[in-house]
Parts: structure tokens; sequence; C-alpha cells
């Protein structure tokens, strides 16, 4: 595989640093100033991301070293197909979500918003130095300095439930982190390597047992952050962020990092076959099943909006990450396009979640009747987003629940099938009433409906990501693509590319 050295990782890291200090450094003198910087950094970061897509869809990979520790131990950047799929996808969300924070603070007259900005784009800054990262030293760095930057963000309001849920989500996220960080320690004790391969790396490199171990501590790591069952007790509970921080949490950044280590793991340290000589790819299978079934059910209880949105996300994640465990060609395709897919679609009911609070100060399902009338962008939206979630088409869903299905036929797993089956029933349980209550029932209050939309910065941005998951859905290579990178991602991992 072709390697080109090239200082734009580095760049497209730093941008949105940069910015944070700038957004510091502007402060309230004037807010137009100080968000301009988000914007500015927002476009010119996705385009450093976009211009290296042309030598990834040539198979190259795009490398800079910052420095070298020890043999072995590097502070490194190295985009492959699978790093620049997950840096397209958060730079680019980076941008709709930008406006619509604005839109959203604004329109709250929020507190502390040079704070929320920092931090905003402290998170985008690790969010893209997970998605370069050549190894797994890179990547735990900025691993972990996501959870740092997030946290303030989650404990935005500042009141007891947003500094209680702050709590829990740093329990939850530095207690993996020391995980991680041991386990990381081991396989470079055992290997003198951390950087990440396609296929994977730990073949005869220790005992069954160790190697085991090993897996589980990983995935206990990353999964926490990835909402996986028991561990995911943390991401209901840090939905009292204000409604951006949510779709940054569940669609850009934090979720989908633990996911994205997870797949790491999976499919560049450990590989399809060493998982199926260990013979814990099926166990895992299960255990993640679980979640997915369980998660569903969870959210078909919950009436708070954000919080059946949670739920609804934890079952997303896991279905990822079963389509890769189950480690055949389509589970795989239909596992990493599915982190593009579900983020457009998530994005767009969590702006949808917050554009109803900002303007109509209704947070609950039960008190959706007949809001579609008074914001039927708003809801229209939120049903485009609904369909595709549920892997209806034209919607992007669609082509990654039909990928997962068609894995776990390929893998005689007929259950797994019935998995994926059930989870798209419930998805279509716990997100087409909501569409039903607020277009076809009249509203509780009685009063006549009448056209009253958000913010436009609100509205523009929830609109675009859900005309988005249809384009995507009907073209899963537009613009960016997506689907491309993804075949060239397994083809490497297969060891066909």
């Amino acid at each position: 595989m072709d390697v080109v050295y090239s200082s734009r990782p580095l760049w497209a890291v730093l941008v949105s640093m940069i910015a944070a200090f700038l957004i510091l450094a502007t402060g309230e003198k004037n807010r137009n100033i100080r968000e301009s910087w988000t914007i500015i950094a927002a476009f010119v970061k996705f385009f450093i991301v976009a211009s290296m897509v042309p030598l990834i869809l040539q198979g190259k990979v795009i490398e800079y070293t910052i420095i070298t520790f020890y043999p072995g131990l590097l502070l490194q950047f190295r985009i492959d197909a699978f790093g620049m799929l997950f840096g397209l996808i958060a730079s680019s969300l980076w941008i709709a979500t930008s406006f619509y924070s604005i839109g959203y603070v604004r329109g709250l007259k929020e507190h502390a918003q040079t704070r929320y900005f920092f931090a905003f784009a402290m998170c985008l800054t690790s969010t893209i130095g997970i998605a370069f990262s050549a190894n797994l030293l890179t990547f735990l760095i900025f691993y972990e300095m996501l959870t740092i930057a997030t946290y303030p963000l989650v404990i935005h309001s500042e009141s007891p439930e947003a500094v209680k849920g702050g709590r829990k989500y740093l329990t939850y996220t530095l207690t993996a982190g020391c995980v991680l960080l041991f386990a990381t320690g081991m396989i470079y004790y055992m290997t003198g390597t951390l950087d990440f391969k396609a296929g994977g790396f730990l073949a005869g490199s220790g005992s069954s047992s160790v190697l085991i171990m090993l897996f589980a501590m990983f995935i206990f790591g990353f999964g926490v952050k990835a909402g996986i069952m028991p561990m995911h007790e943390w991401l209901p509970t840090a939905m009292v962020a204000p409604t951006p921080v949510s779709a940054l949490l569940h669609a850009v950044a934090v979720v989908k990092a633990g996911v994205f280590g997870c797949l790491r793991v999976i499919l560049y340290i450990f590989g399809p076959n060493l998982l199926h000589n260990l013979g814990i790819w099926l166990i895992m299978a299960y255990i993640v099943s679980f979640t997915v079934i369980v998660a569903g059910f969870l959210a078909l209880g919950q009436d708070h909006l954000k919080r059946r949105l949670a739920f609804s996300t934890v079952n997303n994640l896991a279905m990822i990450i079963l389509g890769a465990i189950l480690l055949t060609k389509s589970s795989m395709t239909g596992a990493i396009i599915h982190m593009a897919n579900h983020a457009f679609m998530k994005i767009t009911l969590f702006f949808c979640a917050g554009a109803l609070h900002v303007k109509a100060h209704k947070d609950y399902v039960s008190q959706l009747d007949g809001i579609g009338r008074q914001m039927p962008m708003t809801m229209g939206a939120f049903a485009i987003a609904a369909i595709g979630l549920s892997g209806i088409p034209p919607m992007n869903g669609f082509i990654s629940k039909w990928f997962l299905c068609m894995g776990a036929l390929e893998a005689n797993q007929i259950i797994f099938l019935f998995v994926f089956f059930t989870s798209a029933m419930l998805d279509v349980a716990f997100l087409f009433p909501v569409i039903y209550n607020s277009f076809f029932k009249k509203p509780l209050d009685d009063v006549t409906p009448h056209f009253d939309e958000a913010p436009m910065l609100m509205v523009i941005p929830l609109t675009i990501t859900a005309l988005l998951s249809v384009v995507f859905g009907i073209a899963p290579d537009a613009f960016v693509h997506f689907f491309s990178i993804t075949t060239i991602a397994v083809q490497n991992i297969m060891g066909v590319g």
C-alpha cells in the first residue's frame, strides 16, 4: 500500500484547536466574531479532510509523524479508508452543528456561550485526532482529550442534575480509559508495536487466554462510550446537556468514537482470522444482540423525547458492532457504512428535538399531539430520519441494514438476521407514534394550529441533514464517496485491497 507523507492530517486536527483559543480570546465582547471562528474553522476543517479523499480512493494512506518517543511508540497520524470515513462524518456534520448551535444558544439566551463554543471546538479537535490516529497511543491521547472536552458541555446548565450527570459520565469514561491504558501497555509489551493494521496484528503474540482477556478489556474500555449494556447508563443521564451537545454525543463524537474504537479493536488489532480462531466472536455477537433488543424495548417506555432517542442510539450502535463482529464481507460493509448513515439520521432527530424545545418548549412525546401542523418542516425532517432509521427505502438506513442482514446470512447465523429485523420493528414502534401524533392528532391545548417554526439557523441544518439522508439512500456515493471508501476499508481488512 502506497504511503503519502503530508502535514494535512495535522492541520485537519489543529484548525479547530486554533479556533477554540480564538473563541476564548474573543469572549463575550463580540459574539458575531466569536461564532465566526466556529463557522470558519468548521468549513476549513471539512475542506482539508475532503481534499485527502482522492488519495484514499486511489488506495493510498496518508501519514504524518509528530514525534517518536521510543521504537514502536509514536505520536503519529495515518489516514486509511476507515479513518477517512469517520473523519468525513465528523467534519461534515460539525458544519451543520455549528450553525444549529448558534440558533440554539441564541434562541434560549444560554449562559456561558464562549465556554460552550470553546469546548465544542476542542471536541472536534479530539474527534479528528481519533479518526486519523495511526496507533493505539495516539488514539488514547485524543480519546481522553475528548472525554475532558465533553465534560463542560454535559454540565453546561450547571444544575444539580447536570452536575450529577457529568460526574457519572466522567466516572464511567475515565475508568474505561484506565482499562484501555493497561491493555495498550500489555499489547506493546507483547508485540513491540501499537500500529493499527487492516486484518489485525496480534495473531501468534500470546496465549489464547491472554488474548481473550485483552479483547474483553478493550471491548469494556471502548464499550463504555459505545453504550454496550450494562456500561450504557451514563448515556441517558447525559441527556441533561443542551440538545446540540446531545447531537454531538450521539451522532458525531463521543459514542461514535467508542464504536470506532470497538471496530478498530475487532478489525485492526485482532482481525477476523484471530477472532475466529479464538472463538470469541460468537459470544460477543450475543452480548451486543442483547443490547440491540433490550435498548429498543427501553426506548419504547421513554416519554422524554431525548431519552427515547438516547436508547435508540444504544440500539443502533450495538447493531454496528454486531455487524463488525459477524466478520463477513457484507456485515462489515453494513457496519462501517451505518456509522455514516446513522450519524446523519440521528443528528437530524436530535436537531428536531432541540427545535421543539426552543420554539414550543415541549420535551415529551406525550406533548407532541398536533405539533406537526405548527412546525411542519421540523417534524417532516423528523419523519424522514425516523423512516430511514427503520431501514425503509429510499432513505440511507436501508442500505446499511440491507448489508447487515446479508452479512448475517453469509455467517449462517439466522438468529442475528432475526435480531436485525426485530431492531427495525422496534424502531418503527418507538418512532412512528411520534410522527402520527404530531401530524394526525389534535393539539392538546385545542389551539388552532399555525405555522411557527424554530429559528432558521436551526431549521435549515436539520432540513439539510434530513435531505442528505435521502440523497445517500438513493446515491450512496454522492458528494463524499462514503460507499467507495467503505468498500476499500473492507477489502483491506479482508486482505484483498
